[in-house]
């Protein structure tokens, strides 16, 4: 028996090691890494298990009518959370609202709404604040890779209203609940590989109709997620509030393969939307700040996450940025100028 014993510690202090060594050679690869194979590696060589119970918690997700949004919104619902769905298109978003009550969720409210349109997010915020004691979770999934040069009600170009102004002004007007919060509540931004191939430059942030190259756009507005994702957790993390990026790898969902028809090559190699959207639901439930989220990491209140790490942002020197700090008071300056928000808070560096 004592041998026994010695050796099932013996194997139980190897785990951790030997996870990590593997976890940082898929992440090496990239493809390795960013596809199911990772995914499926990962969960099973971590013993991954399902987060936490979210009963009485209250979550917004929008873009949650298809693809990486519909799945996390399920999954949440059967974690018990009350749910806010909002998209685009009315029969898909009731659609995803009759599927995540049917996983259990106490409550599902829908908001049919176009997030480029600054007067929309105004009333869904409005509409929320009326209704909700409390928020502990917003989700930023909605997204679209836009192939030719289109502009939002206001005149901004299509990709960076939906990406990063839209999450800009939704949060802010949400700011209330957020803040107050006595549990903590988390953003979570949902981000593509893309924005691995772009430096953040606001002077190109916003692409002019001349010379629009779509991907190139879409990537850019992604690469600004996760710098808008830090500056959220740098003005807010005193209040408690913690601000995620989440790379959901390569997922097989509608808006990819119209978007980036070439993917579909890739087949079984592409995740699943319910794959996806796992790390998201992860840190929705406020697992990377719990000392019972398993991954031998120190808690993080942000940063960006494949598979349920922290993972690195830049894989090119060249997309460095010189001061991350200072292009995070930059886009939050301009995000403040484009939408019209005084939002008169110091910002401390």
């Amino acid at each position: 028996m004592g041998s026994r014993t010695a050796g099932r510690r013996f194997l139980a202090a190897l785990t951790g090691p030997l996870e990590l060594a593997l976890d940082t050679s898929l992440e090496a690869t990239i493809a390795g890494s960013f596809s199911r194979i990772g995914y499926q590696v990962r969960a099973r060589s971590q013993h991954w298990k399902d987060p936490q119970r979210l009963d009485e918690h209250v979550v917004l997700v929008t873009g949650a009518s298809s693809g990486i949004g519909l799945a996390a919104a399920a999954t949440l619902g059967r974690l018990g959370a009350t749910l806010w769905i909002a998209g685009r298109d009315p029969d898909r978003t009731d659609a995803a609202a009759r599927q995540a009550a049917e996983t259990g969720a106490p409550r599902v409210e829908t908001a049919v709404v176009d997030l480029a349109d600054g007067k929309a997010v105004d009333e869904l915020a409005s509409r929320i604040i009326r209704t909700e004691r409390r928020l502990d979770c917003l989700v930023h999934g909605a997204g679209a890779l836009v192939r030719e040069y289109t502009e939002s009600p206001d005149g901004t170009e299509q990709t960076v209203a939906t990406h990063v102004l839209a999450p800009f002004r939704l949060t802010w007007r949400l700011r209330t609940l957020l803040r107050s919060n006595p549990a903590g509540a988390t953003i979570v931004t949902v981000t593509s590989g893309g924005m691995y191939t772009q430096r953040f430059d606001l002077d190109r942030l916003a692409s002019g109709r001349d010379g629009y190259d779509g991907v190139r756009a879409y990537a850019r507005s992604k690469r600004a997620q996760v710098v808008l994702s830090h500056e959220w957790a740098h003005r807010w993390g005193a209040d408690g509030v913690a601000s995620y990026a989440v790379h959901p790898g390569w997922v097989a969902t509608p808006g990819l393969m119209a978007g980036l028809p070439g993917f579909a090559r890739l087949g079984p190699l592409l995740r699943r939307p319910e794959e996806g959207a796992d790390t998201l639901v992860w840190l929705a439930a406020g697992a990377a700040r719990s000392p019972a989220h398993g991954t031998g990491e120190p808690l993080a209140r942000d940063g960006l996450f494949l598979d349920r790490r922290r993972r690195k942002e830049h894989y090119l020197p060249w997309t460095r940025a010189a001061d991350p700090l200072e292009d995070q008071r930059q886009l939050w300056a301009w995000c403040a100028r484009r939408t019209g928000i005084a939002t008169g808070e110091g910002r401390t560096r």
